[in-house]
């Protein structure tokens, strides 16, 4: 901007190769939307399903997610790589005619993707390696939220109640079906088997008693060879809880209390409910009808939790609450549904933080980081 503040340039990398592609897409809409463009330089990047990265066109309407339209990166699109010179932090566009053609040093990377090759810590990591400021969490937190065997440990020594559990290997199961059978029943249906690198409820079933536990483990290992079986918290009320780091090394802030709702006599919040449904079939209440000691309670294990994973930026923290009053930590994501429908925007709605002004908040709070170890 002449004579005024120069624009932040921002890269938005979306897409990527796991099964949450078409998710991490619609995110970048929401976010490419959002961004202000009188403060903002917005560089698209899409990965694509076979991991190459491309420019993409700014183009936030391409990649709304709709029963009709699934979104998907253009894999024609003109080649781009990051430079790993931590002194530019810098695209680079590649040309077979013209040659590569630098793009510009970027203030701050946006990463929107969703599960492994993205919200795992592996981009968080090569982002690290070339010295540039990205929004969310950072490596330890990234892979320790997105393996769930691994969140149970760090949640559990941290104090923070989460339910009983078993981990396996699908080559386990396969070598010692009756084994496996016997541990699972040991555990106590019903069961949620899951993959244990996974996200928007892909690949999840919930397996009232033996007979469906083949069925849901050869699902679950359709998107993870490591998988964790879980007990089901019956009767409970799926409670959530947004969290935003502090500003300038304060604890972390806590939105409203929200919950999911269910209707329709639907068995868990799955993909279809997360991202296709309608108010008839889910409900998302915010803020949730609680006592204010629960959602006090609720607020201080979410912040415990962040804390507890080395959070940074912002996460959603899921809770089961039982018919007595009890809270089961379910799992901590570190790159949350982040559309204007989603839970995560809705909470800090609620406390008055527009979604814009979100995104405004993360890019200031990347922006105010100092590369390398922190």
């Amino acid at each position: 901007m002449p004579g005024g503040t120069p624009k932040v340039r921002v890269a938005v990398i979306f897409g990527g190769r796991s099964s949450e592609h078409a998710v991490s897409c619609a995110t970048a809409a929401s976010v490419l939307r959002a961004l202000d463009r009188d403060r903002y330089e917005v560089v698209p990047v899409g990965i694509t399903t076979d991991g190459a990265w491309v420019l993409e066109a700014d183009e936030p309407e391409r990649f709304a997610l709709t029963a009709e339209n699934t979104p998907k990166v253009d894999a024609g699109a003109a080649a781009v790589v990051l430079r790993t010179d931590p002194a530019r932090g810098e695209l680079v566009r590649l040309d077979a005619i013209s040659g590569p053609a630098s793009l510009a040093d970027i203030d701050v990377v946006f990463p929107l993707l969703h599960g492994p090759f993205g919200e795992d810590g592996t981009l968080q990591g090569l982002l690290e390696m070339t010295g540039m400021r990205y929004v969310g969490a950072g490596v330890l937190a990234s892979a320790v939220a997105m393996d769930k065997a691994v969140a149970k440990v760090v949640l559990a020594g941290a104090g923070l109640p989460v339910a009983p559990y078993r981990v396996l290997r699908v080559g386990h199961w396969r070598a010692d079906p009756a084994g496996v059978r016997a541990d699972i029943a040991d555990l106590g249906y019903p069961v949620f088997v899951k993959p244990a690198r996974g996200g928007s409820s892909l690949g999840i079933s919930k397996v009232t008693d033996d007979a469906g536990l083949a069925r849901a483990l050869e699902h679950a290992a359709e998107f993870d060879p490591k998988l964790v079986v879980e007990r089901a918290v019956e009767n409970a009320r799926e409670i959530e809880c947004g969290v935003l780091e502090g500003r300038d090394g304060a604890p972390p802030d806590t939105s409203p209390v929200a919950e999911v709702v269910l209707n329709d006599g639907a068995q868990f919040y799955d993909f279809s409910a997360k991202y296709l449904s309608t108010e008839e079939q889910v409900t998302l209440k915010v803020p949730a009808d609680l006592p204010p000691a629960t959602a006090d309670r609720v607020r201080e294990l979410a912040a415990r939790a962040f804390v507890a994973i080395d959070g940074e930026g912002l996460s959603r923290v899921d809770f089961f609450l039982t018919a007595d009053g009890r809270l089961v930590l379910n799992e901590i994501n570190t790159m949350p549904g982040f559309t204007p429908l989603s839970m995560f925007p809705r909470m800090w709605q609620q406390a008055g933080v527009s979604y814009p002004e979100l995104v405004d908040r993360l890019i200031a709070i990347a922006l105010s980081r100092r590369p390398g170890l922190r």
